[in-house]
């Protein structure tokens, strides 16, 4: 199995973190085209990229301003049962931000692919929290 982790920080609070990973109108923001779902454990989600990408995922981990995880129930075979999370820690103004895509089959094209596309989503993310930046869904690969 191989795994996708990043670290990096947020000059935000935690609280806004975690609203902008946890809440359908923060995915949205930066992730997905249109989720919907609530942060509570043992809820679903779900995240729409498209007409061919309309996935669906269960709150694995959510312990409020601190963690939120989702496990893929229905997504692309590679996808399929792995876990996104984020677990936040305030220190000093700033949010350290650790990030993780566990549990996929193997290191293939799919993987390395994403390792990039969660790279630069998550440059997405610390921009919308830091600056309430928002690009536009079609135009977030380029931006």
């Amino acid at each position: 199995m191989a795994d996708i982790e990043y670290d990096f920080a947020v000059k935000a609070p935690g609280a806004q973190v975690f609203q902008a990973v946890s809440t359908p109108s923060g995915l949205d923001a930066w992730w997905t085209k249109r989720s919907s779902g609530e942060p509570v454990k043992g809820a679903s989600y779900n995240l729409w990229f498209g007409p061919s990408y309309d996935w669906e995922a269960i709150v694995s981990r959510c312990t409020p301003n601190s963690e939120f995880e989702l496990e893929l129930t229905a997504a692309q075979e590679d996808w399929l049962g792995t876990r996104v999370g984020f677990t936040l820690k305030e220190k000093a103004g700033l949010t350290e931000v650790k990030f993780h895509h566990l549990g996929w089959p193997e290191a293939n094209a799919h993987y390395r692919g994403s390792c990039y596309c969660w790279a630069m989503y998550l440059r997405l993310l610390k921009r919308y929290v830091e600056h309430g930046e928002l690009v536009p869904y079609e135009d977030r690969p380029e931006a």
